[in-house]
Order: structure tokens, then C-alpha cells, then sequence
């Protein structure tokens, strides 16, 4: 089979596209004919060696996919029958080979059912993001209805889908983005939009919310500690996922003095069981037309290098997937 792999960590130079044996499934395993692969800066980073995690080489590149089962391993052939279309997040990571192959074994409670209808472009494009803000509001933010949610970069891959995510929950979403943006952040269910440009950002949020912010969220990762911790209600939580190589001021006695707290997470520790709770909620909203990429462009798997070099320098917008085998409607 096809694959974009590598055989050392370094620069997207290192990515190679050639073959490679098809994988063997295990017994709780499914074997995949991989149609769509998306593109993620984590890709990047284990690629390059910023994220370590354990991996054998050649290695395949790439966490999500969406395709058709071959076959299924015999502990699980009551779940998965030949034919099924079925989406994954969480290839390439921890000891499992990627997606961006033509084929490639998934564990099946890493492997969720492609709703009908859903076109596998749009829905590998939001296995990433989607999957990242659900857990970001429900398992770290632990939101409820009523909650007053503020995104920093409400237009983007991740915090369009919060926005999503938050609106959707009964919460009142407070948001920053673009000018040109507003009309499609609003769409997605924020109640406010605020300039990023403005120069008081924190001024215009105490304005539409003086009691604070409950959960705060800055898909920028630049990651103000100061100015989050300020902006808070009592016992709000400010939620971290992005940022890397940030490393921000924490004022620890307003922090604990409103009962606050900072609680970040890496989408990649999440539980098999957190993830497939993930992936129902990503697919009942994607089932009703509430959430959608804003925009992908797709290229062949044997540009993948190219791919992964566009993302590290910050040339892309919207979501890059790779095509690896035929694709067609759900």
C-alpha cells in the first residue's frame, strides 16, 4: 500500500511517500480503506519531535481518517461488518501507526460510525477540533446551561466549534475574531463578538458580562493568564489547549481568592472512553447540520510533506486534508 511516513523525527523534509506492508489487525482490531486524512499541528509536532511519544519507524503519519472497514478483528466482528464507513481521531500516537496510508488498523474503541449523509471532507476536516472543543467545554469546562463562555478565536478550526459546542449546551457565548468574521460567528450561536484588534478586549467583556466569565477559552495559545484570571466569575475555570512554549504569569491569589482554576488538557491523553463520548456528541451535532468545517482543501496523500510544511508556516487556513483512496457521499 501507499503511505506518508518517516523513518527519523525533523522537518516536514523528512516525510517520505512510498509503500509500505499493510498493516495486520489484532483481534480487537478493524482494518481500514482509508478515503480522507485530515492535517493537525500535532501531526507536526510529533513529526518533528516537540511531542514525544513512542513510535517505530517507518512511521506513519497522521490521527485522523475517515474510510470503509476491510475486515475486523474477531473480538469485534460483532461491531464492525465489512462495508461500514467509519471515522477515527487518534492514529499516530502512543505506539499506534497513523492514517495516511491506504489502508490502516484502527483499535475499534478508537473507531466510530460515520453518520449518513455527512461527507467524509467535512467530517475528517472536524475530527480534530470538534473532538478538542467538546472536551475542552464538557469534561474540563464542565459546562451547563446558563454558563457565560468567552473564545478568543471563534472563527477558527477549534473555537468555531465551541462556539458551536457552548451555544448549543444553553450557554451565552461571548467571542473574539475578525471583523469580517462577525456574520459567521454570530451564525454559530455567539451572542457577542468582539474585535481581537480592539485595544480594551477585557473592557468589552466586563461591559457584556460585569459578573465575570464562568469558562474562558483562548484557541490563540497565547494564553494571558493575567488578564483570564481577572475576567472570571467566581469559581470560573479558564481552559488551556494550546501554547506549547508559552509560559504566562499566574496571579495565584485572585486565582484562588474567586475559587478559580486553570485546568489544561492534550486531546491525545484523552480515554478511549472520553473520546468515544467525544465522538457521539461530534455526531449527533454534524448529523443535524450544526456543525461543519468552514472551509477544507483537499490534496493528495503524496503531499503530504507539503501539507505538513504549509502548517508549519502558518500558510493555512481552514483544514488540509489528504486524499488516500476514492471518496463519495455518506
Amino acid at each position: 500500500m501507499h503511505a506518508a511516513y518517516i523513518e527519523q523525527l525533523g522537518p516536514a523534509e523528512v516525510i517520505r511517500f512510498g509503500e509500505l506492508p499493510v498493516p495486520q489487525p489484532g483481534p480487537s482490531d478493524v482494518l481500514v480503506a482509508v478515503d480522507v486524512v485530515s492535517v493537525n499541528h500535532v501531526d507536526t509536532f510529533v513529526r518533528s519531535g516537540a511531542w514525544s511519544t513512542p513510535l517505530d519507524f517507518p512511521f506513519v503519519i497522521g490521527r485522523d481518517l475517515v474510510g470503509t472497514v476491510l475486515s475486523a478483528g474477531p473480538a469485534v466482528a460483532h461491531r464492525f461488518a465489512p462495508g461500514d464507513r467509519v471515522w477515527c481521531n487518534s492514529l499516530g500516537h502512543d505506539g499506534r501507526q497513523g492514517a495516511a496510508a491506504e489502508q490502516a488498523v484502527v483499535p475499534a474503541d478508537r473507531l466510530y460510525p460515520l453518520p449518513a449523509g455527512v461527507e467524509p471532507e467535512d467530517a475528517v476536516a472536524l475530527a480534530h477540533p470538534a473532538v478538542t472543543a467538546y472536551l475542552a467545554l464538557f469534561d474540563q469546562g464542565e459546562i451547563t446551561a446558563g454558563d457565560t463562555v468567552f473564545v478568543a478565536g471563534a472563527a477558527g478550526n477549534v473555537g468555531s466549534a465551541l462556539v458551536t459546542m457552548a451555544a448549543h449546551a444553553g450557554a451565552r457565548v461571548i467571542a473574539t475574531s475578525s471583523p469580517r468574521d462577525f456574520a459567521y460567528v454570530r451564525g454559530l450561536g455567539a451572542a457577542e463578538v468582539i474585535d481581537y484588534n480592539d485595544p480594551d478586549v477585557p473592557g468589552r467583556i466586563r461591559e457584556l458580562s460585569p459578573h465575570g466569565v464562568d469558562i474562558h477559552v483562548d484557541t490563540s495559545g497565547r494564553n494571558d493568564l493575567e488578564t483570564a484570571v481577572d475576567l472570571l466569575a467566581s469559581r470560573g475555570r479558564i481552559v488551556l489547549l494550546a501554547g506549547l512554549r508559552t509560559r504566562p504569569v499566574l496571579p495565584v491569589g485572585p486565582l484562588y481568592l474567586k475559587d478559580c482554576s486553570v485546568r489544561g488538557f492534550a486531546i491525545s491523553h484523552a480515554t478511549a472512553g472520553r473520546l468515544a463520548a467525544a465522538a457521539a456528541h461530534v455526531n449527533t451535532l454534524t448529523a443535524a447540520g450544526l456543525l461543519r468545517p468552514r472551509g477544507t482543501q483537499v490534496l493528495p496523500l503524496s503531499a503530504a510533506a507539503e501539507a505538513h510544511r504549509l502548517l508549519d508556516e502558518g500558510k493555512v487556513t481552514g483544514k488540509l486534508v489528504l486524499r488516500a483512496g476514492p471518496v463519495s457521499g455518506g
